[in-house]
């Protein structure tokens, strides 16, 4: 079995046209669009009068409508003027009372014033003598204050002496007490001491004593 042949004759274009022939034309051709007829001078002559004629109608209705739309414009500003002459007399009578209501509120304000600024000094002067007495009352009460806490701070350093002496006599008395009985311990562990070596011993103690209590009476009267 053999294969089939698919092969396609190449055809040229151009000389398939060529064979057809020319082509036939559908619309009009440059030479129809050459041979047109045409309008002579005379009838264009014609034509721009007619359109002049009908140019001037409209200006002339447009003229009529302008003067009207004159008037009614003329008779508005009539009418604005009018009520802008009403408005300003209105305008210069409130500025007039105004003025007046002003001049009479300054009058007020400036006996106001016064009057306020007489009461303002009136109750400076209050609050001078005020701040003046309160000064003098916190014076007074700080120095009462300083008063007493020097003499609450003397009395405790009164006491406080007092309380230090007191401690002092108490282990002074308690020195002599031990020492006492030291020298007692001592001499009945040695034996009978002589009458006159207690005398000596007794007469030095009531020195020392008188001594102590001339030192407690100075300190006192200091």
């Amino acid at each position: 079995m053999g294969k089939r042949d698919n092969r396609v004759a190449y055809m040229n274009p151009i000389a398939m046209a060529r064979a057809r022939g020319p082509a036939q034309n559908s619309g009009p051709t440059i030479q129809d669009y050459l041979n047109r007829p045409r309008p002579t001078w005379e009838e264009v002559k014609e034509q721009l009068e007619k359109k002049k004629k009908g140019s001037r109608a409209l200006a002339e209705f447009e003229e009529k409508m302008n003067e009207n739309w004159r008037k009614e414009l003329e008779k508005h500003r009539e009418k604005l003027l009018s009520g802008n002459e009403s408005s300003s007399k209105k305008k210069e009578k409130k500025k007039k009372e105004k003025k007046k209501s002003n001049r009479l509120s300054s009058s007020s304000s400036s006996s106001s014033s016064s009057d306020s600024s007489s009461s303002s000094s009136d109750s400076e002067d209050e609050d001078k003598k005020q701040g003046k007495k309160r000064r003098k009352k916190k014076y007074r009460s700080s120095r009462k204050s300083s008063t007493s806490s020097t003499s609450e701070s003397e009395s405790d350093s009164k006491d406080s002496t007092k309380k230090k002496r007191s401690k002092e006599d108490y282990e002074k008395e308690k020195e002599g007490k031990n020492h006492h009985r030291k020298r007692k311990k001592a001499s009945r562990a040695d034996g009978p001491l002589s009458s006159e070596s207690l005398s000596e011993s007794d007469q030095t103690e009531e020195v020392q004593a008188k001594k102590k209590k001339n030192e407690e009476k100075e300190k006192t009267a200091r």
